[in-house]
């Protein structure tokens, strides 16, 4: 019987933590948006193909110079999360002939240098409880 009761509260560890382990959410928001114009597109990156093709992505409308999403079923790990204002709608970030960006963009962890966000800059950790994080342009 014993042996029945502690194969049977295992088996519910087991299963408790793989639940708890799933489902995280990362909550990103936009604070300095100076257009209620357009949309805000996020997007959510992994070291592995960070600035190649997101893991997740979203469009967020704007509202008092604020935009939210939230990335649902995140496994735990390290991310990072590149956004911009797509001002004209036209679903993609629109640059100078120089090379320079003509929409306003912003990284997780908000260290902006010149040049595209680096992963290593921007990454931050999902772990075992949801994620907040405030990026600005």
């Amino acid at each position: 019987m014993k042996l029945i009761l502690a194969i049977l509260i295992t088996a519910m560890l087991c299963i408790t933590n793989t639940i708890t382990a799933q489902n995280k959410t990362v909550t990103a928001t936009v604070v300095n948006i100076t257009s209620n114009t357009g949309k805000v597109v996020f997007a959510l990156y992994d070291k592995t193909n960070f600035r190649l093709k997101s893991i997740q992505s979203a469009n967020a409308i704007i509202e008092e110079g604020v935009s939210t999403v939230t990335f649902k079923n995140v496994n735990e790990g390290e991310y990072a999360i590149i956004c911009y204002h797509d001002k004209n709608g036209n679903n993609k970030m629109d640059f100078k002939q120089n090379g320079m960006p003509l929409e306003n963009y912003g990284a997780s962890n908000n260290n902006m240098t010149f040049g595209p966000p680096k992963f290593e800059d921007a990454k931050f950790r999902v772990t075992d409880t949801n994620v907040s994080l405030e990026i600005r342009f």
